[in-house]
């Protein structure tokens, strides 16, 4: 019953998209703001798209949004995304996987299960998938937060909350430069990899490159760390390689002076297009006055999660290692 639902409020979202992309000459992305906006608020706002207008507003009138759960309204948006993206050449253009966001949930909630309320960034949160399906999970009361500097990604992310009933507040910004936000208590990221432009900024940063542009990914870990409270934790979704590339050493070097290890899980070829393409969830906490280093961190490789039998395995042994390890703020 709810895949069919999905399948009918995507139908018709998509429809709505695709005229106004006619219309606007607009991205589909773009034009999918627009839809959202009007889904959110129950009106069109634009008065550039008058035809359209009308056939939004009869079917608000014929169908309210407030009608679909939360999880029916985030299965239509990730569809509508997903097809957006492919449009897309540009690497940010990217959504975490939900199977991915799913199991970070899981370990946020776990590293978080004292806490009476979390406070909450993902600093590269692009269209919101991860960080609405993390806060989801955890179950106490959460202050989200989150930066993005690409402004339809923004809007996508914002609308996105909205229509989930969750709270966040956006940051416009380039996630490396100085933000207004107090320490919080979990950082979650898809990192950003490749190279950061601004040499001048990068100067800011321990990671920096000797020469060259820095690595965005190592600087951003540098600043979740520096937007974190000591004791707090951070999962990070890294590119396989990330310990072998140039200035590997360095971010060795950096992370045993900041943070302590506390999990690495390769994650299945099968969730990504290619070999090349493969990630894995990295758990740091940031080191503090009653922190110390884990005798055993967590070390696992996830089998593909179509493996029903296998993932449950692989989380009783997860679960066990908490239990065994006490970890949680």
């Amino acid at each position: 019953m709810e895949d069919s639902r999905v399948v009918s409020l995507f139908e018709w979202m998509d429809t709505t998209t695709e005229k106004i992309e006619n219309l606007t000459e607009q991205s589909y992305l773009e034009s999918m703001v627009i839809t959202l906006e009007a889904l959110f608020y129950g009106e069109s706002h634009n008065e550039l798209l008058p035809a359209v207008k009308k056939e939004i507003e009869t079917f608000i009138q014929l169908d309210d949004p407030e009608n679909y759960t939360v999880e029916e309204m985030r299965k239509a948006i990730q569809l509508m995304i997903l097809k957006g993206m492919k449009q897309h050449t540009q690497h940010q253009h990217v959504m975490t996987p939900e199977t991915i966001s799913l199991f970070i949930g899981y370990l946020a909630e776990k590293l978080t299960s004292n806490l009476e309320e979390v406070r909450l960034f993902d600093p590269a949160v692009g269209v919101g998938n991860l960080l609405l399906i993390v806060m989801d999970h955890l179950k106490h009361s959460t202050e989200a937060y989150a930066s993005e500097v690409d402004a339809t990604l923004l809007k996508l992310s914002l609308l996105n909350a909205n229509l989930q009933k969750k709270q966040v507040e956006y940051f416009h910004q380039d996630s490396l430069r100085p933000l207004l936000l107090d320490p919080v208590d979990l950082v979650v990221a898809d990192l950003p990899v490749g190279y950061y432009p601004d040499d001048i900024q990068a100067e800011e940063y321990e990671l920096k490159a000797s020469k060259g542009h820095s690595y965005a990914h190592h600087l951003f870990i540098e600043q979740s760390l520096t937007y974190t409270k000591p004791g707090g934790y951070l999962i990070f979704i890294i590119p396989e390689a990330l310990f072998e590339s140039e200035y590997a050493d360095d971010l060795h070097r950096f992370i045993q002076k900041h943070a302590h290890i506390t999990g690495l899980i390769q994650l299945p070829e099968t969730a990504f297009a290619s070999k090349k393409h493969k990630k894995s969830i990295f758990i740091l906490q940031k080191k503090g006055e009653h922190t110390e280093d884990l005798k055993e961190p967590l070390l696992a490789m996830l089998p593909s999660f179509n493996n029903t039998a296998g993932m449950e395995d692989i989380l009783a042994q997860i679960n066990q290692w908490f239990a065994d390890n006490d970890i949680h703020l």
